[in-house]
């Protein structure tokens, strides 16, 4: 399979449902797509503006402040000590490696890729746009033999589903044995709210109690979008086993994916400070505390949703009906028919508005209970 074969980008199907929705008489409120509308923190900004004469190409590994910050906030807000700068590399954003990494692994047909039943689609892509075979399991004793590459995603994006140190060990316990490797799709873990992981760090992959000694065939990705409002900037990055890190490494070079020099800057300062992202954190927060009441005031079930940027929610009808009912009270929210073919009943609704239109959609959700 290549490019052209790739299917119509999905989001184009929500374009009725979204135009019905800005003909409501106090407008849209948009919790279709997770982009942050928060400000930028100034700290970040400030790094970049700083880092602007960057006239000499950007070094693809990284500066060795960037990975030195890098290496230090995985052991301050992961718990995984002993990084070494080898061990880690930027990316730009964290979806071009998502979709990249079955061509950086070297794999192609007759291999398996594994990926959450509620999922990110950018995982099949990945595995189609190498011809390997895309494989939806939750149950690491379902894995195929074949498989090569296991992504696991805790917080999950759509479900915020946190996966426990136990069962992030035996998904790895089992990806050794089969010989493949496993990329801890990290994104949203600043953003726990329910216990425990209101109060501990949620699981990295690379968590000794996960990985073990060594990190052997392991990595976790992880991105600023969403903790400190840089997805304009596409910054994240990716650690873990050196060896895999060094080859994909000199892949990025022969690619020239490289991160900006300013945006390396931004990354570095964005690490250091921990108060910008408690700051958003209880944003989010306060967003989530407005929502969630008001969606299921209004007859839906939130499955999940411990943690992450997105409610995961069901009134037990098909999700394209729950849409509509949702864009007629000027709601636009994202059909579970996206994120595979296990969820078809279910919706997702991102924290990603503003609280004034927050506090509209939640209105709307209760007068609509009431009416009910």
């Amino acid at each position: 399979m290549g490019v052209a074969d790739l299917a119509d980008y999905p989001w184009d199907a929500v374009a009725p449902y979204a135009a019905r929705a800005r003909s409501h008489p106090d407008g849209i409120v948009d919790l279709s797509i997770g982009s942050p509308v928060d400000p930028t923190p100034a700290v970040v900004v400030d790094a970049l503006t700083a880092a602007t004469d960057a006239h000499a190409y950007p070094q693809t590994v990284g500066t060795a402040d960037l990975r030195d910050a890098i290496v230090d906030w995985y052991a301050r807000r992961r718990g995984v000590p002993g990084l070494t700068r080898e061990q880690v590399v930027p990316t730009i954003g964290s979806k071009e490696l998502v979709a990249l990494l079955p061509l950086l692994l070297g794999l192609g047909h007759g291999d398996v890729v594994v990926h959450p039943r509620a999922a990110y689609p950018t995982y099949e892509v990945g595995a189609r746009l190498v011809g390997a075979t895309p494989f939806a399991s939750d149950d690491p004793g379902q894995w195929p033999e074949a498989t090569r590459l296991v992504w696991l995603n805790s917080p999950g994006n759509p479900d915020g589903r946190v996966l426990e140190a136990d069962s992030l060990r035996s998904a790895v316990d089992r990806a050794r044995e089969l010989g493949a490797v496993v990329a801890g799709d990290e994104c949203y873990a600043e953003l726990g709210w329910d216990a425990p992981w209101d109060r501990e760090p949620i699981p990295s992959v690379l968590d000794p109690r996960v990985a073990g000694s060594a990190l052997d065939g392991v990595l976790s990705v992880y991105s600023l979008s969403k903790q400190s409002n840089l997805a304009g900037y596409r910054a994240a990055f990716v650690a873990g086993d050196g060896a895999i890190v060094s080859r994909l490494v000199t892949a990025r070079k022969h690619l020239g994916l490289m991160v900006p020099a300013p945006v390396q800057a931004a990354m570095a300062a964005a690490l250091r400070d921990d108060a910008h992202v408690a700051r958003q954190r209880e944003l989010y927060r306060r967003r989530r505390d407005v929502l969630r009441p008001a969606i299921e005031a209004a007859g839906f079930r939130v499955d999940h949703s411990e943690a992450g940027l997105y409610l995961w929610a069901t009134e037990g009808r098909d999700a394209w009906e729950s849409l509509d009912r949702l864009a007629g009270l000027g709601i636009l929210a994202g059909p579970g028919h996206f994120y595979g073919t296990h969820f078809p009943q279910h919706v997702r609704l991102s924290l990603t508005a503003t609280d004034e239109r927050v506090d509209a959609a939640a209105a709307r959700l209760r007068a609509s209970a009431a009416v009910g």
